[in-house]
């Protein structure tokens, strides 16, 4: 096991969560041949379960999307929740931030693990990284489940020139990473939690690559699924995030009305809401799971 002093890696409860102690399944690095090394933590499926393929968000690691949804998943399902390609430690690669890339990392990982199969659950970024996979991959797809996430994230004029200038922004990372790493801290610790879980996730930040950071931002706003979402022939079900100022509402169930037989549900809470309402957003996260399930070939 890599990077978690004094982290015990056992199962996690909720009264760890009210006493913000930070408890976390098994993780450790894996080298992809061709790829590269990244992190994952994998907990085995239990007999007759399926694995979950945890998929974070921009400016997030899995621990940090995540950990306050891997108690209620263990014992379930089993679970893979890998960093993706600048993020964490996830993987380091002189190319450009790709989308494709992460999709493919993590289909990686899953041959590198013996797993043929998953459900796929995108939050945010992790949205179009899951549809990729199900376009690139498609069996190995058992079901997608999307967390405050959508099939495009640019469509005005406005939109278009805000994540032009992420992408000129990229270059000034190149000489104010530590300026960047504590804007996107701030951004993101918008929780309530006590000084030790803050410090970790402090730790975690600083583990970022920032140019790929912006460069992901950038491919982020390029995203557009629309083309061939109706086309998605596995089940699909969602988080929707009815308080999101990061992904409308709107643009979230716009995705879903096109995509056949697509089910959702609703959470009264920021695109934060895995962190700030966690209970309410593990109830959601399992609903929507349990949905996929049911009408996926598994057996």
């Amino acid at each position: 096991m890599t990077g978690d002093a004094a982290i015990a890696p056992r199962e996690a409860s909720h009264t760890d969560d009210r006493k913000n102690r930070l408890v976390l399944p098994r993780g450790r690095n894996y080298d992809l041949p061709g790829r590269g090394r990244t992190f994952a933590r994998v907990v085995q499926a239990p007999p007759g379960a399926p694995t979950v393929l945890l998929l974070h968000g921009w400016t997030a690691t899995a621990d940090l999307n995540w950990y306050s949804s891997y108690s209620a998943l263990e014992g379930k399902f089993g679970l893979v929740a890998l960093d993706h390609r600048g993020h964490g430690r996830g993987i380091r690669s002189q190319r450009p931030f790709r989308l494709t890339d992460c999709a493919d990392d993590a289909v990686a990982l899953l041959d590198e693990l013996g797993i043929d199969q998953v459900i796929a659950v995108g939050y945010s970024m992790g949205g179009p990284i899951a549809q990729l996979i199900w376009r690139r991959h498609p069996k190995r797809v058992l079901g997608l489940v999307m967390c405050a996430t959508a099939a495009s994230f640019s469509s005005s004029r406005q939109d278009q020139m805000r994540f032009a200038a992420i992408g000129t922004l990229a270059q000034a990372a190149r000489v104010i990473p530590r300026a960047l790493r504590q804007l996107i801290g701030s951004q993101l610790l918008t929780g309530k939690s006590g000084k030790d879980l803050r410090q970790w996730a402090i730790g975690e930040l600083r583990r970022h690559d920032p140019l790929k950071l912006i460069q992901a931002g950038r491919r982020i706003g390029l995203f557009d699924s629309r083309r061939w979402l109706r086309t998605i022939d596995v089940p699909v079900s969602a988080v929707v995030t009815t308080e999101d100022e990061v992904v409308s509402t709107e643009r979230q169930r716009a995705m879903l009305k096109v995509i056949p037989g697509s089910t959702w549900h609703d959470v009264a809470g920021s695109h934060t809401v895995c962190a700030t309402q966690p209970e309410v957003f593990r109830e959601a996260l399992l609903a929507a799971i349990t949905d996929v399930l049911a009408k996926s070939s598994w057996t």
